[in-house]
């Protein structure tokens, strides 16, 4: 109480220090958690799949129908496997006389429960998805289709074009929502129309259980023997490949490998993941970032504890004379460090659940506060006030008691170097500021160069309205009835569109009839109408586009520049590529009219790949480029059509720019998350630094009163009390910059597309944190000049 400024300073600021740290703490646990609840998580691993065919690489979480019976069937280490198909992405589901959109769906083995923990609340799993049209639902999808978790029994009917009645078999608990899966409901996998017993197809994702103490690294090894005895012999149908030495010895590649379960949240970011997964780089900057503003809030605690203990030598001093023994004096001035620290802790947990439901939107968390009783935060918040308290009150404790009273009392007391660590602490206080604000800087330019940079086609006003195969017949009708619209100036039908979220499909292709290992290459193959290119504003670089006036055009490709580069001739226009037909030899030849420039139809982290564009009847989105100033009336109309084609089925529409947006949410929301971070950090920086300028002031305000009674101007003698603050903030600057350099070039090969890191992107962190420290400190500076000297003499 008799320190009430240095008081709010020290407990506000360390409390606003612990509370970030207590929430990053929670994130990065969260991170850490996906898929453990699974009772096996040890012993489960995806099969991953790399392929490099012609220059062109595909990294992907699929394997073949086959891969996984195979290998239970050849190796004892594999003691179960498992499949999960969603190649559709969704299905209509009907609740009462309407259809629902759902799109956590899947079709699964029975062998899914064994593998996964995923109990059930009524029927038996271990049976449940071994007969065709059967389904396993989620306890919330139970009570959302029939109002009770007791819905075994039950049917509900799905419309994939044809209705199907499934028949629900098992109700299982809500997956946790730290699963890399997260599905509603699990069909037979009886159900999937597909050509069974292709080694080469890769569309199931497969996890394998292997028995303990099996070394997944070791049985790894095992892939090239499937190679050789599974997949080269199925390649040789359809190409002359002879073996995969002389696949690999012409550039190419094909490997499998395993992913831990509880390593594909943060260390798996390929195509088809089921679900975009987070990044340990993220987790270690974020980890990096709140020991950063622990330490920043730790150093202040410690900064004025030691600063405001030099004015209580006296006190030390008188204390001696009474008879107090230096063992009370230590433990003393220990109690009201750690006292402070306890009463810091209890404000910040106060804080984190007052922000926590906010901090969970900006995450996209659930997270509570319960979790702070985790078996590793839970220690955190026992130890860590003892552990800051203890070393901010040892230098009081251990320093002050030893003085010699005498001394003390006759004032000839020096306090040594206290001064000189304060300055080191100040210096690590702000180069950890700096680092924040340039990796800020950083991560927000790389976020708007990639909302603007030419992409290769145009993004804005495309209305794309989804599950379009749903109208059958009218499909056609659709478009082109909404075509009539004003302000409606093309439209397209398609199941591909240039973000991620959309159907992808690739093939291998070959310069001539015969494939063989260097004339083969892997190529996205898309069906498009001919009116797809000038919808998206795609540009071609050679030849025309698909035209009703060539009825051959049924036979022909567009490609991009990457197929165009990866096939090697001088003018592609006129050639033709192969790929093999269903039946063995058979070859099907595409002559190329044209050439698009290359668009980025993935994430800027992946490079253009080759593409394919050809005509053929595909209706999974309608996609219509329109005027923005006739979007309400074009909605409208876009309903009430839909309506009157498709009464009862659900219309769900969204705009390109959206889906282009969600691919970069992941970063979007990391940015958000530094920014607010990095800005609480700078704040608890300028608490310390406040209360540092506020003790210099009082400690140095009878040299302030000479100084003006032999006329020293208020503007000098704030640049004296400055002066030395501006110095460790810029020896903060030198030590900063190398470190924030390397971190963010780091964090931007992630990026195959990125900005260059630039000299100015330093200057103004440099500038803004000057800026910030002379604010701060200019404040106490000036109003100890601005004091009557008269008084300061006085006074003192």
């Amino acid at each position: 109480m008799k320190n009430k400024t240095f008081s709010i300073i020290n407990i506000t600021g360390l409390a606003i220090g612990l509370s970030c740290f207590l929430l990053i703490a929670l994130y990065v646990l969260d991170e850490l958690s996906f898929d453990k609840f699974n009772d096996k998580a040890d012993r489960i691993y995806r099969i991953n799949a790399a392929l490099r065919f012609g220059g062109a690489d595909l990294n992907f979480p699929l394997s073949s129908d086959m891969m996984g019976q195979v290998l239970k069937k050849d190796y004892p280490q594999v003691e179960d496997y498992t499949r999960i198909y969603n190649s559709n992405g969704s299905k209509l589901v009907k609740k009462g006389t309407e259809f629902i959109t759902e799109y956590n769906v899947a079709h699964a083995d029975s062998t899914l429960f064994n593998i996964f923990t995923l109990p059930a609340i009524e029927g038996d799993t271990k049976t449940a998805l071994n007969e065709p049209n059967s389904v396993v639902i989620t306890e919330k999808t139970a009570n959302k289709y029939f109002g009770t978790s007791h819905a075994v029994g039950k049917t509900l009917e799905t419309d994939d074009n044809t209705k199907t009645l499934y028949k629900v078999t098992a109700v299982i608990k809500d997956i946790p929502l730290n699963s890399h899966f997260n599905f509603d409901f699990f069909f037979s996998m009886k159900n999937v129309d597909y050509q069974w017993g292709q080694f080469t197809s890769h569309n199931f994702h497969t996890y394998l259980l292997l028995k303990k103490g099996t070394d997944y690294k070791a049985f790894e090894k095992n892939f090239d023997t499937y190679v050789d005895k599974y997949v080269i012999p199925e390649i040789k149908t359809f190409t002359q490949i002879k073996s995969m030495a002389e696949f690999k010895k012409a550039g190419n590649m094909l490997e499998y490998s395993l992913i831990p379960l509880t390593e594909i949240h943060l260390y798996s970011n390929r195509q088809y993941e089921f679900l975009p997964g987070g990044n340990i780089q993220y987790v270690y900057i974020f980890s990096a970032v709140a020991i950063f503003i622990l330490i920043i809030a730790c150093i202040n605690f410690m900064n004025l504890t030691t600063a405001r203990s030099s004015n209580r030598a006296r006190e030390v001093g008188i204390r001696k004379v009474l008879g107090t023994v230096r063992k009370d004096l230590i433990k003393q001035f220990l109690i009201e460090s750690v006292l402070m620290v306890v009463l810091s802790m209890v404000i910040a947990i106060g804080i984190c659940y007052l922000v926590l439901p906010l901090f969970n939107s900006v995450a996209d968390k659930t997270m509570t506060v319960r979790s702070l009783l985790s078996p590793i935060i839970l220690p955190l918040l026992i130890g860590l006030p003892f552990v800051v308290g203890l070393l901010a009150g040892s230098y009081p404790a251990f320093f002050l008691s030893a003085f010699k009273p005498i001394e003390v009392l006759k004032g000839k007391l020096k306090l040594g170097k206290s001064g000189s660590l304060r300055s080191v602490l100040v210096v690590v206080q702000f180069t950890t500021s700096i680092m924040l604000i340039i990796g800020t800087i950083v991560i927000y330019r790389q976020l708007h160069y990639i909302q603007t940079r030419d992409i290769g086609f145009n993004k804005d006003q495309v209305l794309i309205v989804n599950n379009v195969y749903t109208l059958n017949n009218n499909a056609v009708p659709f478009k082109q009835e909404i075509l009539k619209m004003a302000g409606v100036k093309s439209g397209t039908l398609s199941g591909y569109l240039p973000v991620s979220s959309s159907s992808r499909s690739d093939n291998v292709f070959s310069k001539s009839p015969v494939m063989d290992s260097k004339n083969g290459f892997d190529m996205q193959n898309w069906r498009i109408d001919y009116d797809y290119l000038q919808t998206f504003g795609m540009q071609l670089a050679k030849g025309r586009n698909f035209s009703k006036e060539y009825g051959s055009d049924s036979g022909a490709v567009i490609i991009n520049e990457t197929a165009a580069q990866i096939l090697g001739y001088k003018d592609p226009i006129g050639q033709k590529i192969y790929r093999s037909g269903d039946a063995p030899g058979q070859e099907i030849s595409y002559n190329i009219i044209g050439v698009v420039k290359n668009f980025n139809y993935e994430s800027l982290k992946q490079t253009v790949g080759p593409l394919g564009l050809f005509l053929h009847s595909s209706s999974g989105f309608a996609s219509f480029k329109v005027n923005a100033a006739y979007v309400p009336e074009i909605l409208k109309h876009v309903e009430s059509t839909w309506k009157a084609m498709a009464p009862g089925l659900p219309l769900k529409y969204r705009f390109l720019d959206d889906s282009f947006n969600e691919m970069y949410t992941g970063e979007q929301r990391i940015g958000k998350i530094i920014l607010i971070f990095s800005v609480l950090a700078i704040l608890i920086a300028c608490l310390g630094l406040f209360g540092l300028s506020t003790f210099i002031a009082e400690q140095r305000t009878k040299e302030i009163g000479v100084r003006k009674v032999l006329g020293a101007s208020v503007q000098g003698i704030v640049q004296l009390l400055s002066k030395e603050f501006m110095i460790l903030v810029a020896v903060a600057f030198i030590i900063a910059t190398p470190v924030a350099w390397w971190g963010m070039s780091k964090w931007l090969t992630n990026f195959v597309y990125r900005i260059n890191i630039e000299w100015w992107m330093f200057a103004l962190a440099g500038v803004l944190a000057l800026s910030i420290a002379l604010a701060t400190t200019s404040f106490q500076a000036i109003k100890a000049a601005l004091m009557n000297p008269v008084k300061s003499l006085r006074t003192e």
